[in-house]
């Protein structure tokens, strides 16, 4: 039930049937002493009632619902002490399938004597205009919901910086209720100095029309209602309504972003950390596997150097033995040392713990895979939660990974097919599977026996120890790396972790 004052009356003269028929309205009045109302057939139509049917002020209400009965009366007992007429809509029930919408204008007349005697005016059908009123709020609600489930923080200000829309994300973004945020000027939501500069901003772009930032997507601070200021990314739009222009930003939050920049670069300083104590490991087992060699040579020609001086007489012979003996007890020890030393490294001494394969993969793709969608190479982590914990070490392993998949993207730079697999499987009881399959050049048959020795490499800026460094991970884990060129072109990295138990 809708209500509306009406004061000035309508005229007294009626309204002709033939013109109330073709304006699409119907007329009728109420005389306030006998209860009697004259209706038009346009008038009777709309309630349903028939031609030759009588209608009095008690049989009218009785045609509404409960509640507009009550509103009526009052709109029209205000009416006749007011005299001032109403403007009042409602709903018919019963005169259409689902009922329509009438609305009634009214205005005071005065009988014989002057004295107020009369309401009269008109009745319209205004069903479209509901139904019209009604898809528009259910697409505004609709639109609202979109709205309320977009991330990105989307607010509305004019020409002057006050805020006009305040979307639920910017609620949450910065801290103020839109009723609150709502005729606040927007510089509100910005540090210093932006805070005291925004106003200028506007007014310099009214007068100049110079583009700074609209269209422009740019990196900017926000100011939270405590206080707390934090990076987002802002874009604004800009739109004319009624001769008067807008501008619509649209926030979104870096804080996370950031914080897993910060984390994804102390992750690669990790991994480079790790990447350098593998190398020195590398070369440390190198050098005790040829020292070791000369080291026992040299034992062994001590010994043989004594046994030559038994026989001799010269005085000095037994200060000569004991230092062959003792040049020959340090040799050993030396080569004792260094077989401990390469014992070490070939162990591999690591913190090794349970670990999810498929998180461990999914951050080391994010480190080695960063720009990959730019290259138009589609990913595709296949993985099977059923052998998804190994016991390894969580940057070793992601370091192998790494270089996997940095490894694969140069392999498919100039191919026309830019596809990377990540796949894991169980490979036996206590072993699991991870393979990284590419669609590049693959390899030639002489290359594939020396791809994981130490300095050996198919590029031509490489060092030739990565994939001899992530050999040399995996097998410290337990597990054993190997290569194969895929039927269709490309190839295949594949290494063995130990499995974990759920329980472990």
């Amino acid at each position: 039930m809708n209500v509306r004052g009406v004061t000035q009356p309508f005229p007294d003269a009626a309204i002709r049937p033939e013109n109330a028929r073709s304006l699409g309205f119907g007329a009728w009045d109420l005389d306030l002493v006998t209860q009697e109302m004259h209706w038009s057939e346009t008038t009777r139509k709309l309630f349903g009632v028939a031609a030759d049917q009588p209608v009095t002020l008690a049989s009218f209400l009785s045609l509404l619902n409960e509640g507009d009965r009550a509103s009526v009366t009052t709109a029209i007992e205000q009416a006749r002490l007011r005299g001032a007429g109403f403007d009042i809509a409602f709903k018919v029930p019963g005169a259409a399938t689902s009922g329509q919408w009438v609305r009634l204008l009214a205005g005071i007349a005065a009988g014989p004597t002057g004295e107020t005697r009369y309401l009269r005016g008109i009745a319209l059908d205004i069903s479209q205009e509901k139904q019209l009123e009604d898809a528009l709020r259910i697409r505004e609600r609709h639109f609202r919901s979109i709205l309320d489930t977009v991330p990105d923080a989307m607010i509305v200000i004019d020409g002057h910086g006050i805020i006009q829309f305040f979307s639920t994300a910017a609620e949450r973004m910065f801290g103020y209720s839109e009723p609150e945020a709502i005729g606040m000027n927007v510089s509100e939501l910005m540090p210093e100095p932006d805070r005291s500069r925004h106003d200028s901003y506007l007014a310099r772009y009214h007068a100049s029309h110079e583009r700074h930032i609209i269209g422009i997507g740019r990196i900017v601070t926000g100011r939270r209602r405590d206080g707390t200021t934090f990076p987002m990314h802002l874009s604004i739009g800009e739109m004319q309504s009624g001769g008067q222009p807008y501008f619509t930003g649209f926030a979104h939050d870096l804080t996370e972003h950031q914080q897993t920049q910060a984390r994804l670069r102390e992750l690669q300083s990790e991994l480079v950390h790790v990447s350098r104590l593998t190398a020195m490991g590398e070369m440390a087992s190198a050098l005790a596997h040829e020292l070791n060699q000369p080291l026992a040579a040299i034992s062994n020609y001590m010994k043989g150097s004594r046994r030559l001086l038994a026989g001799s007489t010269d005085p000095n012979t037994a200060k000569v033995e004991s230092a062959m003996d003792r040049a020959a007890e340090q040799a050993i020890r030396a080569g004792q040392i260094i077989r401990r030393l390469r014992d070490f490294v070939s162990r591999g001494e690591s913190e090794k713990r349970v670990e999810s394969l498929s998180k461990l993969i999914e951050e080391a793709g994010a480190l080695g895979l960063a720009g990959a969608r730019e290259q138009n190479v589609q990913l595709r982590f296949n993985l099977n939660p059923e052998a998804d914990l190994v016991l390894a070490d969580r940057v070793q392993i992601q370091q192998v990974l790494v270089n996997l998949f940095r490894n694969a993207l140069e392999a498919m730079a100039q191919s026309s097919r830019r596809e990377l697999v990540a796949t894991n499987r169980k490979f036996s009881d206590d072993l699991i599977e991870v393979a990284v399959s590419d669609t590049g050049t693959g390899f030639h048959e002489d290359v594939m026996p020396n791809l994981f020795k130490t300095f050996f490499t198919t590029k031509d800026s490489g060092m030739g120890v990565g994939l001899s460094i992530s050999r040399s991970i995996i097998e410290a884990h337990g597990g054993r790396m190997w290569a194969e060129n895929n039927d269709a072109g490309g190839a295949t990295f594949r290494f063995t972790l130990p499995a974990a138990s759920h329980e472990g």
